[in-house]
């Protein structure tokens, strides 16, 4: 379905904005269960739920931050937090003594798979049941303005 190029600008920016409010309100209130049941601020989940799922549950510390885009400094304080927590821990790599890992302890294993369970049941309840049908479209919606705008 091609878009009608003569819908008006007001629409168009509305369209935009309804996209970013509802991701907002929705965002928000996952964060909000995630802090609620584990104590975790927006940063560190996903820094534990790309180290979840990521090869033997470690990744070099720049590529995280690189990831998670946060500056240097802002992932240190995390990273800082989360070692505090024993949730991660730094280790030198065997190969390149210029890369240090964040791996998961046994202990942020456990708080992150818990958590990332946590997360799709809240996702079904707050984005898949009021999407229905419609939901699977919208995540290949957003591919599709991530793949071209990137």
């Amino acid at each position: 379905m091609t878009p009608d190029p003569n819908t008006d600008d007001d629409e168009v920016v509305t369209w935009w904005g309804l996209v970013i409010e509802g991701y907002l309100a929705t965002q928000d209130k996952l964060m909000g269960e995630i802090a609620d049941r584990f104590g975790l601020a927006p940063a560190s989940f996903d820094i534990l739920l790309r180290l979840v799922r990521s090869p033997e549950h470690r990744m070099p510390m720049t590529r995280l931050a690189t990831e998670a885009a946060l500056s240097s400094g802002g992932f240190t304080k995390v990273a800082d937090r989360l070692v505090a927590a024993d949730l991660i821990c730094r280790v030198p790599s065997p190969d390149d003594r210029r890369v240090t890992f964040a791996s998961l302890t046994d202990h942020g294993l456990d708080v992150a798979d818990r958590a990332r369970t946590a997360c799709a049941e809240i996702l079904r309840r707050i984005v898949l049941t009021p999407l229905g049908d419609d939901a699977p479209a919208l995540a290949e919606a957003m591919r599709t303005l991530r793949s071209v705008n990137s």
